[in-house]
């Protein structure tokens, strides 16, 4: 959604509805899907989100239920649509720094705070036959492992969808694509159908940080959170941490959650960790490589598909825990 999709006079006149005499009106940076204001009112901080889907805000009002201290969710005050048919929700602003901005020299203080932070997502409860997709912005998977199949496919009925004639239009393209959706196919079988809580877009700013990188200020927008492998949000951000965001990269998420002693002290929580790690983060690149093409980033699609390959002709990492 862009600025001239939503104006300022509108943002206004929707406030002046709303209790407490709202003020100082700031448009926010960083949603894809989403357009932001930060707003006062009755002597508090808040934001109100405008976008296309009411179920996207409905899936923050219910993630306030997985709110600690590594993983703090903003209170979601109200979820409604205007009177055009916009969806919206008001919540309390958290102020911080967006995770994937960390630089290479704040490496050592993000590493144990992003630890925390995956440990933390790890550690919420559910019980074993808990549904895949747990709020309504997302269709239904009978399975984590049909979940992740469903990734590999070009639903019409998703929101951004039609990437598979733009990835058969290159060959390049289609012959990488082709490859990593079979190799995908050919690890389903190391991943388990696990039930931990998996976020799912962990940056993009949806994670904010304290400056000096050593708290984590806010988890937001949910809407692609899923009950499934808690290793699937370490291979997000690795992979996303050797494509565009060197200081996440540097801080090795993955040996950090490896080494957490709440994940060591479960006997299978690392079971074929290496394939799986593997599997997901030729997934994430699969998922995204598509929806690049179709927006025309094309330095994206080139460090998204020069990270495919290597990730291809690596294999699985070579892991431990110690």
């Amino acid at each position: 959604m862009s600025a001239e999709q939503l104006g300022q006079d509108e943002v206004v006149a929707f406030l002046a509805g709303q209790p407490g005499e709202p003020r100082d009106l700031e448009a926010l940076s960083g949603g894809a899907w989403s357009l932001a204001w930060a707003y006062r009112a009755g002597g508090e901080e808040l934001v109100v989100r405008f976008g296309q889907e009411r179920s996207w805000y409905e899936a923050d009002r219910m993630a306030m239920a997985f709110d600690g201290p590594d993983l703090p969710v903003p209170e979601v005050r109200e979820v409604g649509n205007t009177p055009s048919g916009r969806a919206y929700a008001i919540s309390v602003r958290h102020h911080g720094l967006f995770l994937e901005d960390t630089p290479v020299e704040q490496a050592d203080a993000i590493a144990p705070t992003l630890t925390r932070l995956l440990a933390a997502l790890y550690r919420v409860p559910a019980p074993a036959d808990a549904p895949v997709i747990w709020h309504q912005a997302a269709p239904p998977a009978p399975s984590w492992r049909e979940y992740l199949l469903s990734g590999l496919t070009d639903d019409p009925k998703k929101l951004r969808h039609g990437w598979s004639a733009a990835l058969a239009a290159d060959r390049q393209l289609a012959a990488l694509s082709a490859a990593v959706s079979e190799r995908v196919r050919t690890l389903l079988d190391a991943c388990p159908e696990r039930r931990d809580l998996v976020h799912g877009d962990l940056l993009h700013a949806n994670v904010l940080v304290s400056p000096d990188a050593r708290r984590v200020e806010a988890v937001l927008s949910w809407k692609c959170s899923v009950r499934g492998d808690f290793l699937f949000d370490a291979a997000y951000c690795t992979f996303w941490g050797a494509v565009l965001h060197p200081g996440i990269g540097a801080a090795d998420p993955l040996s950090g959650l490896l080494r957490d002693q709440s994940v060591r002290a479960e006997r299978s929580a690392l079971l074929d960790a290496a394939a799986r790690h593997h599997c997901y983060e030729l997934h994430v690149g699969f998922t995204h490589l598509g929806g690049n093409v179709l927006l025309g980033d094309q330095e994206a699609v080139t460090a998204i598909t020069r990270r495919l390959t290597e990730i291809l002709e690596r294999g699985p990492l070579p892991l431990s825990s110690d």
